[in-house]
C-alpha cells in the first residue's frame, strides 16, 4: 500500500505560520484527490482541504477558509499545506491522504480517502 508521509508540523504562536509537507513516492499526485485532515484531542478527524485530481480546483473547509492554501509540486511529487494566521483551535494531528480511485472529484467522506500518512502534531498557543 502506498504510504504518504507529512511533516513540517510544531508549536507555533497563536498567529503565526507553519507550512506542512505531503509526500508519497511510487504514484502521480496530479492522478488523485489529496486531502488534507485534522484531528483535535477527544474529536473527530475533519476535513481541512481537498485539491481535486479532474480541475486541480482546490476546497477548503470550516474556519481554514481564507487562511489556509493548499498546493502541489509536481516535479516534487509533493503536496503543501500552508498555515497562515494560526489560532489555538487549529491545534491538533494533520494527516494527508490519497483518494482510493484515481481521476476523481474530492471524495465527499473520509471512507473513500486511502493510503494515509501518520500524521504530524501542530500545536498553537495562545
Amino acid at each position: 500500500e502506498v504510504q504518504l508521509v507529512e511533516s513540517g508540523g510544531g508549536l507555533v504562536q497563536a498567529g503565526g505560520s507553519l507550512r506542512l509537507s505531503c509526500a508519497a513516492p511510487g504514484f502521480t499526485f496530479d492522478d488523485y484527490a489529496i486531502g488534507w485532515f485534522r484531528q483535535a484531542p477527544g474529536k473527530e478527524r475533519e476535513g481541512v482541504s481537498c485539491i481535486n485530481s479532474v480541475d486541480g480546483h482546490t476546497y477548503y473547509y470550516g474556519s481554514v477558509k481564507g487562511r489556509f492554501t493548499a498546493s502541489s509540486d509536481a516535479a516534487k511529487n509533493t503536496v503543501y499545506l500552508q498555515m497562515n494566521s494560526l489560532k489555538s483551535e487549529d491545534t491538533g494531528v494533520y494527516y494527508c491522504a490519497r483518494a482510493r480511485t484515481a481521476g476523481t472529484w474530492c471524495p465527499t467522506t473520509t471512507l473513500d480517502f486511502g493510503s494515509w500518512g501518520q500524521g504530524t502534531q501542530v500545536t498553537v498557543s495562545s
